[in-house]
């Protein structure tokens, strides 16, 4: 690590400023890394769990209700 270029050691012993947009791009990009690497080879298909629809298909006859009979 010592032999990085620019490093905090050559100038004296202090840290480097990074603005607050470029600290996010790097965890952003380490965080979409990790993702990459922890899929592997899964290939073109997801097993991730789907969100649940409804499974309700006919709606209830309210003709009586609508008519007041």
């Amino acid at each position: 690590m010592s032999e990085e270029k620019g490093s905090a050691e050559d100038r004296g012993g202090e840290p480097k400023k990074v603005s607050l947009g470029d600290a996010m791009k790097r965890m952003l990009e380490k965080k979409k890394q990790a993702q990459r690497e922890a899929k592997g080879g899964q290939g073109h298909y997801s097993t991730d769990t789907k969100k649940l629809t409804s499974q309700i298909n006919k709606k209830p006859n309210n003709q009586k209700k609508r008519t007041g009979v």
